[in-house]
C-alpha cells in the first residue's frame, strides 16, 4: 500500500448563509442538487451526553439546496436556494429531497408509552408547510432518499439494541430499513447480522450498498426493496464510517484510528478487493482537509469544512 495526496479546490463558499446559523449537515441528493442543513443555535446535549430528539424552546433551521456545479470555483446566488423554517420544536438532523416535497430527518426519536412516540420524519413543501409527520425510528446513521422516493434508514447500536423509551420494539433492530414516501415499511435486512450499521449508499433505486459492525463485510441490495438480493465481500478494513463507488473503485474511510485518512481499492475479483492505497486530502491552502461533515453517495463524497464545500469522485482519483 502507498499513500497519494490530493489537493481538492472548493466548489461553493455559503458563507454569506451561516451568519448566525451552525451547519448541522451537508448530503447529496438524488436530484444533483446538495443539501445543506442549518440551525440557529446548536441543542444542548442532555447531561452532556445524549443528544436530544424534542427542543426546549422553538428553533429555526435553514436548508440551502446547491445546485450542483461540479469543479466550479466561484458559486454565484443563483445557484443557491434558501429556505428558512421557523418554530420547530424537533432536533433535525439530516435533509433530503423526496420527490416534490423536502424531507427532514431526526437522529432520535422517544417512546412515552402505548401509541406516544416522537415523529421523527417532517415532509414539508417548498415553502416550509408541513405536508407530513411520520415515525423512522430512533438511532439513526444515516438518510438516503432514491429518486422514486423510497427512504433508506441505517441505525447505530442504540437504534438497534432499544433506547429513549424503545428497549422491547426497537423500530431499527435490523439496522437497515426502507420506506416508502409515507413511512409505510418496505424493507428490513435480515441478511446480515447488524449490531451497527455503520455506512450506507444508495446508488440508485436497485442498487444499495452498506457496512456494518460486527463482521465489518460490506453488502449490497440489487433489485430493489421489493425484489432485494443481497450479497456480500469482506473489504478487510475495521470501523469505516463510509464510503463511495462506481461499481468497480471503492474509495473508504479509514475506520478505527485513521481519522482523515481514506483508502481506495478495487475489485480484484467477485466478492473480493485490492488492498488499496492510502490517499490524504488538503484543502486549497495545501493543509490537510478537516470536514465538520462528510457525505459518500454513488461515486462522490462531500466535505463541508468551516463554510466551504469540497467534493471528489472515484474516477479523479484512479
Amino acid at each position: 500500500m502507498f499513500d497519494k495526496t490530493v489537493t481538492l479546490k472548493p466548489f461553493a463558499d455559503i458563507s454569506e448563509y451561516t451568519r448566525g446559523y451552525d451547519v448541522v449537515s451537508a448530503q447529496f441528493g438524488t436530484d444533483g442538487c446538495i443539501y445543506v442543513l442549518l440551525i440557529n443555535h446548536i441543542p444542548e446535549r442532555e447531561r452532556g451526553m445524549f443528544i436530544p430528539s424534542a427542543l426546549k424552546k422553538a428553533h429555526t433551521y435553514k436548508v440551502l439546496i446547491i445546485e450542483d456545479k461540479y469543479k466550479v470555483l466561484v458559486m454565484e446566488d443563483k445557484y443557491i436556494e434558501e429556505l428558512v423554517i421557523e418554530d420547530q420544536h424537533f432536533n433535525y438532523h439530516y435533509v433530503q429531497p423526496l420527490k416534490r416535497h423536502l424531507l427532514l430527518v431526526g437522529a432520535r426519536c422517544s417512546y412515552y408509552g402505548s401509541d406516544k412516540y416522537d415523529l421523527n420524519a417532517k415532509v414539508l413543501d417548498y415553502k416550509g408547510n408541513t405536508v407530513r409527520e411520520f415515525l423512522l425510528g430512533d438511532g439513526i446513521q444515516s438518510v438516503q432518499v432514491t429518486e422514486k422516493g423510497i427512504i433508506w434508514t441505517s441505525y447505530f447500536d442504540e437504534g438497534v439494541f432499544g433506547n429513549n423509551g424503545w428497549n422491547k420494539k426497537p423500530i431499527g433492530a435490523q439496522g437497515l430499513l426502507a420506506w416508502d414516501e409515507h413511512g409505510n415499511k418496505i424493507y428490513e435486512d435480515h441478511a446480515a447480522n447488524i449490531a451497527d450499521c455503520y455506512a450506507l449508499n444508495a446508488v440508485n433505486d436497485e442498487e444499495i450498498w452498506f457496512y456494518y459492525y460486527t463482521d465489518f463485510l460490506l453488502g449490497c441490495i440489487s433489485g430493489g426493496p421489493r425484489q432485494a438480493k443481497v450479497t456480500f465481500m469482506n473489504p478487510e478494513i475495521s470501523g469505516s464510517s463510509g464510503f463511495c463507488t462506481d461499481g468497480y473503485h471503492f474509495l473508504f474511510d479509514g475506520g478505527y484510528g485513521k481519522s482523515r485518512t481514506y483508502i481506495l481499492k478495487k475489485k480484484e475479483k467477485p466478492g473480493s478487493l485490492t488492498k488499496g492505497h492510502t490517499i490524504h486530502f488538503l484543502n486549497e491552502k495545501s493543509e490537510p482537509l478537516v470536514p465538520r461533515t462528510q457525505d459518500f453517495r454513488e461515486d462522490r463524497v462531500l466535505f463541508c469544512e468551516g463554510n466551504l464545500l469540497y467534493q471528489v469522485s472515484v474516477e479523479e482519483l484512479v
